[in-house]
């Protein structure tokens, strides 16, 4: 069965979620539709559909034309077993003492590291992508320095393989949180493959808002591992919920966005501990 992709671009939110919105009752309708901010520091967003048929060339124009959109790029992927694809192109991943791998590699496993299961079909946040090897490589550097984090919090934890990794090393419970129910519902998946229940409790909320944060705080680790505007927008909520000494280890942002990122929190009373760059991406320490 052939698949097709329609993706345009955007440059303003709203626009973007209305089109999203606006694809569903398309027919042919999508098998699934995305909306990202593209992070390239472009400021613009892309919407993307997934269709089994192809789709409605008219509709998408009419479509991308009443939000402002960009004309759809439409093509027909090749028959491929992606789920295959990624087993064979996603080979474990070695971060300090953490080693991230798919269960087709559970053969792999050193008998000296702390084993993180990351599903293959479950693909972001498997430690490939530089954001996510930072982050693990950061708390790698902590703990190694002899920091122990007692109350860990992992917003916008996707796989909630940081959260994992922390639950790994350090005996206490750990918060794992995500805007997306998706994304709960994936990490509650790999928590429980890691046999790791009760350890990393996964909640569905924005930023810091569940009464779960607030009752828990303060924090003495937090990570944040999303993009460049949400990480600035929550610098004053992350301050405010670390206890004085605590850290915070963001990623999720491009090397161009570090310093204006480091000044949001250092606005907030921190400062950077340790900035790591891998490939285009970058990984900031910062301690309260």
């Amino acid at each position: 069965m052939p698949t097709y992709t329609a993706y345009t671009k955007l440059t303003a939110k709203e626009n973007a979620e209305a089109l999203g919105v606006a694809m569903e009752n398309m027919i042919p309708e999508p098998t699934g539709i995305g909306v990202f901010e593209m992070e390239d520091g472009s400021g613009l967003w892309e919407v993307g559909g997934y269709f089994t048929e192809e789709p409605d060339a008219a509709g998408l124009a009419l479509l991308a034309s009443m939000n402002d959109a960009q004309d759809f790029v439409v093509s027909e992927l090749p028959e491929t077993d992606w789920v295959a694809k990624v087993r064979r192109d996603l080979a474990p991943v070695v971060a300090g003492r953490f080693f991230v791998y798919g269960s087709h590699d559970a053969d792999k496993v050193p008998a000296d590291s702390e084993p993180l299961l990351i599903e293959a079909a479950m693909a972001f946040g498997t430690g490939h992508h530089g954001t996510t090897l930072g982050c693990l490589r950061a708390l790698d550097r902590l703990d190694t320095g002899g920091f122990k984090g007692k109350n860990v919090v992992d917003i916008g934890c996707g796989t909630a393989v940081l959260g994992m990794a922390a639950a790994r090393i350090w005996p206490n419970p750990v918060l794992a949180s995500d805007i997306d129910i998706v994304a709960v519902e994936v990490a509650e998946a790999n928590v429980k493959a890691n046999g790791l229940e009760g350890r990393v409790n996964c909640l569905e909320a924005t930023g810091f808002e569940h009464e779960t944060f607030h009752d828990a705080a303060p924090f003495d680790l937090v990570f944040a591992n999303i993009l460049k505007a949400p990480l600035i927008d929550l610098a004053p909520d992350v301050a405010s919920h670390l206890g004085e000494g605590g850290y915070a280890i963001l990623s999720g942002l491009l090397v161009d966005q570090a310093d204006e990122v480091t000044e949001a929190y250092v606005a907030q009373g921190m400062t950077l501990a340790h900035r790591e760059d891998i490939g285009d991406w970058s990984t900031l320490t910062l301690q309260k």
